[in-house]
Parts: C-alpha cells; structure tokens; sequence
C-alpha cells in the first residue's frame, strides 16, 4: 500500500464532496425560493408533508441539510412539530434518490460533464446557464471523484493492515452501524457518506453486508447534526429533533433485528450478485487489482432506499402519537412562557363564526401579554446579572411578539370583513399593537445593557440606582396591563394612570440629575447617551402599558353597553 494511492483516494473523496456541493448549490439556484413557499403551505397533510420532504433533500442533496433547514422551519414557526416530524421522515427517501443517481457507472461522461459546466458557468451570459453549468460541474465531479476513490481504495483493500482492522472493527454489525453515524456526521450529508461506502465496497474495502450496515447507521449521523442544530432553538425544534433521533434509533434497531431478510430483501430487488468481481483489470501504480464489483453500488442504493420507504412507511402513521408525546419526552418548566414562533389558538377555518374567532384572538393576545410581561421581566434581571443566554431568549421572545402580531392583525382584519361592526375589533387591533411596541422598547433596553457591557461602560452608584428603582416601578404598571386582559375596571385604570404619572416624574428627575451630572464630569457622554436611551424606553413602556390598560377599559364598557 503505497502513500500515492492514499492520496489519490483522499483526493477522490474532496472531489465527491466538492461535486455534491456544486450539483446542490445549481439545483437550489434553479428551484429559487418557490420550494420553500410550497414547503409552508403544503404541509398540512401528513402525506404531502413527507413528499415535500424528499423534494426538500433532492433539491439539497442531502437529508442533513433538508433536516437542519426543517429545524429552522420550526424555529420560525412556520411549521408545527407535528408537520415537522412528517418532512423530516420525506428527506431519507429525497436524499435517496440522489443515491440511485450515484449508483449508475456513467463514469465515462464525468470529464465532458465537467467540461461543459465550465464553459457554461464561467462564460454563460444567462443566469439559469450559470446555474445549470453549477449542476453540470457537479455531476461531472461527483462520478470523477467516486471513480478515482474506487481507484485509490482497491489496492489500500489487499493491505494486511487493512484486513486486520477490518477483522476486528467489523466483528460487531454494531461497529459498522456506528461508522456511518460517524461518517455521515463529519462529512454532513447522508448522500456523500453513502456515495464513499460506495467506493469503498467497489473496490474491497468493505463487504456487501457491512455496507449495508453502514447505511443504515447513517440515519443516526443526520439525526445527530439535526439535534445539534436545535441546541439554541425553540423548546419545539428541540422536542422535534429528539423525537427524529429516537424514531431513527428505533429503525436502525428493526432493520439490525431483522438483518438477514433485510439483505435478502435488496437481493431480491437488486440486479446481479453484489460479491461479484469483473474479471476486468486496472493497473494501478506497478501492481494489478481486480476492479470493482459492478453491481454493488446498485445494491447499496437500493439499500438505502427500502430502508427508508419502510422507516417512512411505518412511523408516519404514528407521528400524531410522537407529536402528543413531546411533553413527556422533554418537558418545560411549568412557569416556563410559550415562546415558540406561532399562533397557538388562531385559526382560518373558524373565521366564518365570529364569536369563537374573536375568543381565539384574545387567547392569542392573552399569549403576547403573558410573553410580554417575560421579557420585559428577563430584560430587568440583565441589570443585576448579565446572562448570554437570558439574552438569546429575549431575542426569541421579541421575535414571537413581532409574528404574532403580524398573525394576529391579519386574522382580525380578515375577521372584520366577516363581521364589520363586531366593537372589539379595531380595539384588539389597537391592543396588538400596543403588545409589540412595548416588546420593541424592551429589546431596545437590553441592546443598551448589552452596549453597555461590551463598551466596558460604567454608571455611576446614583445612575443604576435610579435604574434599578425606575425599572421596579415599571415592572408594576407592565405587570398590571398584562395581568388586566378581560378583568380592566375603573380601580384598575386609576391605578395605572396613577403609576404612569409617578414614572413620568421619576423620568423627569432622572433626566435632571443625569444633566447635573454630565456637566459636573461625573459622568462621560458615553454612559450619559446609553443611560437617557433607557429612561426613555422605560417611560415609553409605561405610555404603552397605560394604553393596553386604557383600550381595555374602553371594550369592556363598550361590550356591557352592547349588551344592555
């Protein structure tokens, strides 16, 4: 085993690697956003879901990077954990039928491939050509790269070193199994770990059965870089991850349970013998190897397929059980908010019965208070001690208020077309709006505390402690407005005009002490500009509280005298 022949199967693995990440990049510049679109609206259905799923990792080239792509659907809220799941199972069978692509011999055409892309990519004067000159070159060096690592491999396959750790790492299926997690892990898609096992079962490396095995394992390699990607996502991406690696567990342990009819059933369905050796030869170096086996890569295709029609065939019907099971696979704290990115109670079906429409939005809007008053609570506890991830979450919290409220405006507009004189309409509007702005004035507190931190700017004892006490008096009326949903009364309203106008004051003397202090020097202008950015979100909170509370009050007399 000569050290040409390591590199120039090295030099065939970055050649594959290189090729998958050219056909993806011309494949999802040809498609463009449309997918995407269609993704969101398409999901409903359990059955449409999946299908859009393999369409999702066709297009990508590899089931990882559809899934990381689900999770960050999932994040945004634009699909639900349920619709998630359903897409999720679809990516094996999109990323499949790249695989039966790999697997065809059309080595012969890979340098024309190449060729062609390169002029169309580099001298194309239309934008699709340059797209299809990406897709071109892709293929091209896809099957140039899977034809020099069968190359590089055969002679590596016939060293005693080879044999012996062959011997001993694939005593146990389970060891093979746990390489292709590995592999598919580092080299982040299912496609091009298969397309390596590929070459390495042509050219000897490995045999039919533990290609197989290694196939299956590499479920558990996407599920992996799936659960990675939810480490800073929603409580929803996280439950949706973890249930995608439990579900590819328990396929991986069927298949391995099952084992000999698992291989008798590819055998069935695959063309020729996958030991089978052509009596051709290559002459690789000095030496003369035996090529590869013609009909393995076609069984390793077909492989991955069944495995993944079965795994999608058998758990779909039972992603509604998974879906319900979420909270007890990965439970929140009780007090813990609702955070995730989407309407919870909203629903377009029930806009043509404007009652139990108008009783969904309130407990939407119910919802943004309850993740106002968290953030607004989050954002004070920075002052007292700076946490990056209480941070993060902040910034989730702001970003659900701003889609529920775009959410939930559109339904109770759509809603008044149904209803034009229903009174709590325009109020709820109004409230809606008065929910995000105070979310937009608290995440404008934190960037000045986060400022602040990363600047090293120090307040003076006097500063944070007139801070400390506005944001205390603050957290009253937000508490107040938040907590008044449905219940605002007369006392109510006294109470919060009485609070707006105690913080107005303490604004006012705030202001003039920071004055006294910038023109003494006990201040710099550094710290004076952060410090008169937060009083004046903190006085703009109370402002939006007091209007919540006000709006409020309004409804509740305006639906008693309608009812009178």
């Amino acid at each position: 085993m000569s050290l040409s022949c390591i590199w120039e199967a090295l030099g065939g693995v970055g050649l594959f690697i290189l090729g998958m990440k050219f056909m993806s990049d011309g494949l999802q510049k040809i498609a463009g956003e449309r997918l995407k679109s269609f993704l969101e609206r398409t999901t409903g259905n359990r059955l449409t879901a999946a299908v859009m799923g393999s369409c999702l990792a066709s297009l990508l080239q590899s089931s990882s990077a559809a899934s990381i792509l689900v999770i960050g659907f999932v994040n945004a809220g634009l699909i639900s954990l349920y619709q998630a799941l359903a897409v999720l199972l679809g990516t094996g069978i999109g990323a499949t039928l790249v695989i039966q692509f790999i697997a065809f011999d059309i080595s012969f055409y890979s340098l024309p491939s190449i060729f062609i892309g390169v002029i169309l990519k580099f001298f194309g004067r239309d934008r699709r050509l340059v797209y299809l000159g990406d897709l071109l070159l892709g293929i091209g060096l896809v099957f140039l790269g899977l034809h020099t690592m069968e190359s590089g491999f055969a002679p590596i396959s016939q060293s005693a070193l080879v044999k012996g750790v062959h011997g001993h790492f694939f005593s146990w299926r389970i060891s093979a199994v746990i390489l292709g997690a590995i592999l598919t892990f580092l080299v982040q898609s299912s496609s091009a770990a298969t397309g390596i096992v590929i070459a390495l079962a042509g050219s000897g490396v490995i045999s039919f059965p533990e290609g197989v095995a290694i196939i299956t394992g590499e479920v558990i390699g996407t599920a992996s870089i799936t659960a990675i990607a939810s480490i800073n996502g929603t409580k929803a991406a996280k439950r949706t991850s973890l249930i995608y690696f439990v579900i590819n567990i328990l396929a991986v342990a069927l298949a391995l349970l099952l084992f000999p009819f698992f291989l008798k059933g590819i055998t069935f369905f695959s063309p020729g013998d996958a030991e089978f050796i052509s009596p051709a030869i290559n002459k690789i170096i000095t030496n003369i190897y035996p090529t590869t086996r013609p009909f393995i890569a076609r069984h390793l295709a077909n492989a991955h397929t069944i495995f993944s029609v079965l795994s999608a065939l058998l758990f779909l019907p039972f992603i509604g059980f998974f879906a319900r099971s979420a909270d007890a696979l990965l439970p929140g704290k009780k007090e813990e908010v609702d955070i995730e990115p989407r309407p919870r109670f909203i629903d377009k079906r029930i806009i043509n019965t404007p009652p139990i429409a108008i009783i969904q939005a309130r407990n939407e809007l119910k919802r943004m208070a309850e993740i106002a008053r968290s953030m607004f609570n989050d954002t004070v506890e920075q002052f007292y001690s700076y946490d990056a991830k209480r941070e993060i979450r902040i910034k989730k919290e702001e970003e659900a208020l701003d889609l529920l409220q775009r959410e939930v405006s559109a339904f109770l507009v759509l809603l008044s077309g149904r209803s034009p004189h229903h009174l709590e309409i325009p109020a709820m509007l109004h409230m809606v709006s008065e929910m995000e702005h105070l979310g937009d004035q608290t995440e404008a507190i934190q960037d000045c505390i986060r400022n602040k931190k990363e600047k090293n700017i120090y307040f003076s004892d006097t500063a944070v402690h007139d801070l400390t006490s506005l944001a205390t008096k603050v957290l009253e009326i937000v508490e107040l407005s938040t907590g008044s949903l449905g219940y605002a009364t007369t006392d109510t309203l006294d109470k919060a005009m009485t609070l707006k106008d105690s913080i107005e004051e303490m604004v006012e003397e705030y202001n003039k002490n920071h004055m006294d202090r910038l023109t003494t020097g006990r201040c710099t202008a550094a710290a004076g500009l952060i410090f008169t950015d937060i009083i004046n979100a903190f006085n703009k909170i109370a402002e939006y509280s007091y209007s919540f509370i006000k709006s409020e009050k309004e409804l509740i007399d305006a639906i008693s005298i309608g009812g009178d």
